[in-house]
């Protein structure tokens, strides 16, 4: 405790001050934009300890500060004994951090989940017309066994979430863009993570893949329009059914 004045007590450990924790994260941003200028891709080597402590003009400790920091965030690896490489910049800190601040906004009442979901939506509705009548003929035959293969597992009363999954990644890999594969994905992770703690009315089988087999349908004939109402059309059964457990009402948190 804090003695009179205000002082911490004996043996405390110092605590950060707003100009300490200013310094600590100029001196992450300054290791980012060497990693940028040095144009050093995922896994290439960088300078040593000391090397790092004399170009940026700090100490060891403040060096190995900021680096476990960024490594926390993926964008430099540790490997004791070794070195600091830069990381695989991964969106799982990320999808990490999406997912906890979904799950605990829940149970705090918020409508967290509706707002994920929002987003997700928001981004395959803009992207969708962009497919229609364009997919490579290959990935339409991959996307018409992913539906029956749907249509089985509902008949069978198994799952579809991983099928599910695999469908909307394989419908936007042809625009080749693999940042957005990565956010996708990351948007798909959390929202189903978020999803297993919850309880939920069970979606009817035959409605996903009447509505999946709808989407596969419209982007096939190049009908932009009936596509974004697809995808609409399967987002808003979701939503409804997530604001059929209202955020006011009480949840016993997950074990």
């Amino acid at each position: 405790m804090d003695g009179p004045g205000g002082t911490q007590g004996a043996g405390a450990p110092p605590r950060p001050t707003r100009y300490s924790l200013a310094m600590a994260r100029d001196l992450q941003e300054r290791i980012k934009k060497l990693i940028i200028d040095r144009r050093l891709p995922s896994g290439a080597s960088l300078p040593t300890e000391p090397e790092l402590m004399e170009l940026l003009g700090a100490s060891r400790n403040s060096v190995r500060e900021a680096l476990k920091a960024l490594q926390a965030m993926g964008i430099v690896e540790i490997r004791h004994g070794f070195g600091t490489y830069v990381g695989p910049m991964s969106m799982a800190p990320m999808i990490e951090g999406l997912a906890f601040r979904t799950v605990a906004g829940h149970y705090r009442g918020e409508d967290s989940l509706v707002q994920l979901l929002e987003l997700r939506e928001a981004l395959e509705t803009g992207l969708i017309s962009r497919l229609a009548g364009r997919i490579p003929e290959a990935d339409l035959v991959e996307l018409d066994a992913l539906v029956d293969r749907m249509e089985s597992q509902a008949a069978e009363g198994a799952g579809l979430a991983e099928t599910d999954r695999a469908f909307h990644a394989t419908l936007y890999r042809g625009l080749g863009n693999l940042l957005l594969g990565e956010v996708l994905e990351a948007f798909w992770d959390a929202f189903h993570r978020v999803r297993t703690d919850l309880v939920e009315p069970p979606q009817d089988p035959k409605v996903t893949c009447r509505q999946h087999r709808e989407i596969l349908d419209a982007v096939r004939t190049g009908d932009a329009r009936r596509a974004e109402d697809a995808i609409r059309e399967h987002f808003g059964h979701i939503r409804t059914r997530l604001t059929v457990t209202a955020p006011h009402e009480t949840i016993s948190p997950p074990n």
